[in-house]
């Protein structure tokens, strides 16, 4: 005769239990989040498709607009090379500094992004430590845009470097170290091994990477200083609009970026069905890790 072991139950396996924590779930999820985007759609179409047209098309909302594209064109493929020259150092390599290095990639994450702007502020303006030496060489870093692609590159800087070295650390280092010894270049065995196994969740990290900077708000507001037409990104134009008392038109600029969120969200939900992020890279580097050891 057979013994069948019974699992213990699990939290929520009962009927009541189960619906009581979906429908909490859903109703919580419908008033945070749906609800917001439902009501930024109503509001931007409040006065006709004419009224939402001027907005986009106004000088200011185009400029808000050029400056965050900008910004993400270059802070985005800067915080990239970072994550993957971060992530390939810390898992394939020994060095003295590894675990400092790690707590560096993780500070934006501990920091509010208004307090890093303030730092900004300390390290490039007039009064800061390289302030005198910006202005003697007629260099503006603060109130321009260096100075919001460097806030936006500090708040988004462990994006990438998050996504990959978990993933990485799982994989191992024995596929480097067999291409290295088949005399396999570094940046051979970057090319054709690494990088291959890494890819999605690569992309996933530069996804999650472009939202945030184009979002930015808090660090971005210190160091442009809010010049209208200049250096005001998109969710700075939007404070001034509704500031301004123009609630359709700050909703209609609002309307691009919650745009570029469900966007964003089909991304990411279309590349962890590719097996990216770090939950399923992760799961899958452990499926092929445990097959490979099979006999």
């Amino acid at each position: 005769m057979t013994l069948t072991r019974r699992k213990p139950p699990r939290v929520g396996d009962g009927p009541i239990i189960r619906r009581v924590l979906i429908g909490t779930t859903l109703f919580f999820g419908a008033i945070l989040v749906l609800a917001p985007l439902i009501v930024i759609a109503v509001e931007a179409f409040s006065q006709g498709l004419k009224a939402y047209g001027a907005t986009i098309a106004h000088p200011d909302t185009r400029h808000a607009i050029f400056m965050t594209v900008a910004t993400a064109l270059i802070a985005v493929p800067v915080n990239t090379a970072f994550g993957l020259a971060a992530a390939w150092a810390i898992t394939k390599f020994d060095f003295w500094g590894r675990r400092a290095l790690l707590v560096v990639i993780e500070i934006p994450f501990s920091i509010s992004p208004i307090v890093a702007g303030v730092a900004y502020l300390f390290v490039y303006g007039l009064q800061g430590l390289f302030g005198p030496l910006l202005e003697a060489a007629d260099i503006k870093i603060l109130f321009a845009l260096p100075g919001i692609v460097l806030a936006s590159m500090f708040v988004t800087a462990p994006f990438v470097a998050r996504e990959l070295i978990p993933l990485m650390q799982a994989q191992g280092r024995d596929l480097e170290e067999a291409a290295t010894s088949l005399g396999a270049s570094g940046w051979r065995t970057f090319f054709s091994v690494t990088l291959p196994n890494v890819k999605w969740a690569l992309l996933y990290g530069v996804v999650l990477c472009n939202a945030r900077v184009m979002g930015e708000f808090g660090a971005v507001s210190v160091v442009s200083g809010n010049i209208r037409g200049q250096t005001n990104t998109l969710p700075l134009h939007i404070e001034l609009l509704y500031h301004d008392y123009q609630a359709a038109g700050a909703f209609a600029a609002a309307s691009i970026l919650a745009t570029l969120a469900v966007v964003t969200i089909i991304a990411k939900v279309a590349l962890e069905r590719r097996g990216a992020g770090r939950r399923p890279a992760l799961a899958a580097a452990a499926k092929e890790q445990n097959a490979g050891i099979r006999p």
